[in-house]
């Protein structure tokens, strides 16, 4: 776990897509992040010790029309489990083919092992970690897309021979978290909603109360597109969304601390 201080951050930008407008000032009480998405081997941990249902294809997602069951289905067959047993050569890659569920149920396995409590970030926990308190970048290293920094897919052409990453496999952004930008989308705990940053809280926005779809952050390696890979960029999904694309990590915080008004 990487501690990310307390403070202000500018969340949002002004030159991005309407629901990432306006940029906007937040403060954070301190907090701690996983400093990379959570692996197969850890969650293989969790589905063993529970007998939680292991990452497959089930119920098809609703983004998953009919026509593209098919494709959808050999793109995840690499990702898929044997019972308990997470697939082989992968035990440092991140874990995919999990659902906004499945991301919970974990936290609060991981919540009973520690002994501390283990959440999903928020919207403006995950994007101010993203950043790494570089204000106004585009990306965790900066403005230019770089493809030696994440994992993602330059030339679309290429996508049937890529895949995960191992998530130490490009360099970590200046809090030293890795995978911020690419290898897999990661989900935060909050609904979406198009304006939410018009009217958000300015401590510590949880999101709004409820809503008709979650979200996910941080692009992944089946992107050709560099937008998506930005630090601001929000990508809304069905609450029933799982992909050989979308992983996460996780937050934990001391709540004996709070903030002061800005």
């Amino acid at each position: 776990m990487v501690d990310i201080p307390a403070g202000p951050f500018l969340m949002g930008t002004d030159d991005g897509d309407g629901h990432e407008q306006p940029e906007h000032r937040v403060f954070l009480d301190a907090f701690q992040l996983g400093s990379t998405p959570v692996t197969q081997a850890e969650y293989a941990r969790f589905v063993r010790a529970s007998g939680w249902r292991p990452p497959g294809v089930w119920e098809l997602p609703t983004v998953v029309r009919p026509a593209l069951e098919a494709d959808f289905r050999r793109a995840a067959a690499p990702y898929g489990w044997m019972e308990s047993t997470a697939p082989p050569g992968r035990d440092d890659h991140p874990v995919v083919l999990v659902t906004f569920d499945d991301a919970l149920e974990y936290c609060r396995w991981l919540t009973q092992q520690a002994g501390r409590r283990f959440r999903l970030p928020t919207e403006a926990e995950w994007e101010k970690a993203a950043r790494g308190g570089l204000q106004r970048r585009q990306y965790p290293w900066g403005d230019a897309l770089d493809p030696s920094m994440a994992n993602f897919t330059p030339v679309p052409q290429n996508r049937a021979g890529r895949g995960t990453a191992p998530v130490k496999a490009r360099p970590p952004n200046p809090l030293g978290l890795y995978g911020m930008a690419g290898n897999v989308w990661q989900w935060v705990a909050d609904w979406y909603r198009f304006d939410y940053y018009a009217v958000s809280d300015p401590i510590n926005p949880a999101g709004p109360a409820s809503g008709a779809l979650r979200v996910v952050r941080g692009g992944a390696w089946t992107n050709d597109d560099g937008r998506y890979l930005r630090c601001a960029c929000r990508h809304p999904v069905p609450p029933d969304t799982y992909a050989y694309s979308i992983g996460f990590r996780v937050a934990s915080q001391d709540f004996s601390r709070h903030a002061p008004t800005p």
